[in-house]
């Protein structure tokens, strides 16, 4: 059983005589512990694949299957439940609070959880020692750099303990040597905790870090 399964899906934005069809009959499976890099043009599909798989868009048609689930069936307050206990999100600019501390920041979704004050602390000083940052847990975003900050970010993104990882660009705000750095953070989390990573990228270079590479064009998957 694939983690995630995309039957003949389609998206279609728009209403009738201006619409655009974003995804054409996709196909897709993404497998427990997979690395995967999603790649395209502008336009070409793979952002809309990873809203669709992220449950922060719905398909027009076709079937979402998560562990076997149909995704399309849920209402919306369990769509809400499967972001918040199964996934994590990395985003390219980052999206840190700026007036917080980074441990404040990696703790936000453990608010939302419901979490305990003290579970909250403790879990994000685990998340921020993933990634290498326990001695920058009171520094805000302005005190550390754009390699730091998306450390922050990808702990936030782990706090959770999530089984897929989704990663938009997560290097597209980065100089190489500091990209270089993110993706081997993301391997090890991907190697060493079992974490599905799902990543979209521009970056050739980025992408061959990955297991698998998708390439899209046109709403559909060419290789």
């Amino acid at each position: 059983m694939a983690l995630i399964e995309l039957k003949n899906v389609t998206k279609t934005y728009g209403t009738e005589g201006a619409t655009f069809e974003a995804l054409k009959g996709l196909n897709l499976q993404i497998e427990d512990g997979e690395f995967l890099a999603l790649m395209g043009p502008s336009g070409s599909g793979k952002s809309t694949t990873m809203n669709i798989a992220a449950c922060l868009d719905t398909l027009t048609s076709g079937s979402y299957l998560f562990q076997d689930i149909a995704v399309e069936s849920l209402n919306g307050y369990q769509r809400t439940l499967l972001r918040r206990h199964f996934l994590g999100f990395i985003f390219q600019g980052f999206n840190l609070l700026a007036r917080s501390s980074a441990l404040e920041n990696v703790e936000l979704p453990l608010i939302y959880r419901g979490d305990t004050r003290r579970e909250r602390r403790l879990a994000a000083a685990e998340a921020l020692e993933k990634v290498g940052l326990l001695n920058w847990t009171r520094h805000t975003p302005n005190e550390l750099s754009g390699g730091q900050q998306q450390r922050v970010a990808i702990a936030r993104a782990i706090v959770t303990k999530p089984k897929i990882l989704l990663a938009d660009e997560p290097t597209g705000n980065l100089d190489s040597v500091t990209s270089t750095e993110i993706m081997s953070l993301l391997k090890a989390l991907n190697r060493d905790s079992g974490i599905t990573v799902i990543m979209v990228t521009h970056e050739q270079d980025m992408a061959e870090n990955a297991s698998r590479v998708v390439h899209f064009l046109d709403g559909q998957i060419v290789n």
